[in-house]
């Protein structure tokens, strides 16, 4: 059996073992991690794959219950991609939401930057 160790999994995926093991639990992953003669666990390239979108679709602010739906919805296979489509484009529609509403804040913060740096410029003395 070819694969990566659990530890090694979390270390190129910047995760931690146990967060490895909860998204195993929680219905998270496409399929049961296989285990290697001695029991430990093991992880392929496409087990690899599938955490790391995990992972994007949790950073990006999908609830637990959409990342376990869809991945339900991967694991029944063919026949559902509509589905699978409808709540990915929700989930962008959010992301997309929220990254307006920070990229004003970040506006109003580089506005304010600004007034300090033009007055800074204005209070020193040139050489």
């Amino acid at each position: 059996m070819t694969g990566v160790t659990i530890a090694t999994a979390a270390d190129q995926l910047g995760l931690s073992a146990d967060t490895l093991r909860y998204y195993e639990r929680d219905g998270l992953l496409l399929r049961p991690v296989p285990r290697s003669s001695s029991g430990h666990r093991t992880y392929d390239e496409p087990d690899l794959r599938w955490i790391k979108l995990v992972t994007r679709l949790r950073a990006s602010g999908m609830p637990i219950r959409d990342v376990r739906r869809y991945a339900a919805l991967v694991r029944e296979g063919d026949g559902n991609e509509e589905e699978r489509l409808a709540l990915l484009r929700a989930h962008r529609e959010t992301v997309l939401r929220e990254l307006a509403e920070v990229t004003g804040h970040l506006g109003a913060i580089d506005h304010k930057i600004g007034i300090y740096e033009h007055k800074l410029e204005v209070l020193e003395p040139t050489a």
